[in-house]
């Protein structure tokens, strides 16, 4: 796809771009000659993401912690700094913790999902949105889920809300900008075995009852192909919706969810 897609003079800021998901669409948007700057609460973890990227220049790692607006602020405008402008801005970084049903979720837990989720996207959309209205071009890609399309899991009240308000998010911003050159989309992908969710799969399925291998194999049942989807198929969605051939799409929620939320 990269050899069909330029992306040339582009420049790109992915939040939690260091790993996952975030990773490979940075990887993607690189592939087809775009700047890239990813940010993460790890300044190894960024720093050894730049080196395995190997991306001459090209891509720089800014750290910083999604759930402080001073900090996805500054990741903007230090992007800004760097390269001269955002293009496309990939609102990546988002999770939760903390599960429980509600009547024992802690006001801690929601919060903590609210900004990591939602506040995160609102803030850093704000600032890039400054960048590329004078300009007239611009893609926004919101990573959402597919429990953002549903309540079918106990105890992630607060990720499945958050997710659900992204979409709607990512609505109003297509609405606003549609005719500023500026295209909003949201990419809601099924399960992901990503560094994340080996890191909090396991507390959510413990808090489920079930073991993390149950609770995996519960995501790849539900999927029309059975398995779990990939970081690739994902990026590759995210490559398309930053390229001209994506410019008609905006307002969209599009799922690369093997066919979870049919």
């Amino acid at each position: 796809m990269s050899n069909v897609i330029d992306l040339s003079g582009k420049v790109a800021a992915i939040t939690g771009g260091s790993r996952g998901i975030g990773r490979g669409i940075a990887e993607a948007l690189l592939d087809a000659g775009a700047k890239v700057a990813i940010n993460g609460r790890s300044q190894d973890k960024g720093d050894q993401a730049i080196k395995e990227m190997n991306v001459d220049g090209n891509a720089i790692f800014i750290p910083g912690d999604v759930t402080q607006q001073k900090d996805v602020e500054s990741f903007i405008a230090e992007t800004i700094d760097h390269f001269g402008q955002v293009d496309i801005l990939v609102n990546n970084a988002g999770g939760s913790g903390g599960f429980a049903p509600v009547s024992e979720l802690t006001d801690e837990a929601w919060h903590q999902a609210a900004a990591w989720i939602l506040h995160s996207t609102f803030w850093a959309t704000r600032a890039a949105l400054l960048d590329m209205q004078p300009r007239g071009w611009g893609r926004i890609i919101n990573i959402s889920s597919v429990e953002g399309k549903q309540a079918n899991k106990v105890n992630v009240s607060h990720y499945i809300t958050f997710k659900h308000a992204i979409n709607g998010f990512t609505k109003a911003v297509a609405f606003e900008n549609g005719e500023k050159g500026i295209t909003s989309n949201a990419i809601s992908p099924g399960a992901v075995e990503t560094d994340l969710m080996t890191e909090v799969g396991p507390s959510a399925a413990d808090s489920m009852g079930i073991t993390y291998d149950e609770f995996k194999e519960n995501y790849a049942r539900e999927a029309a192909i059975k398995r779990l989807n990939t970081v690739e198929e994902v990026a590759g969605m995210a490559l398309f919706l930053c390229s001209d051939l994506g410019a008609g799409i905006t307002g969209a929620i599009l799922p690369v969810d093997g066919g979870t939320a049919l």
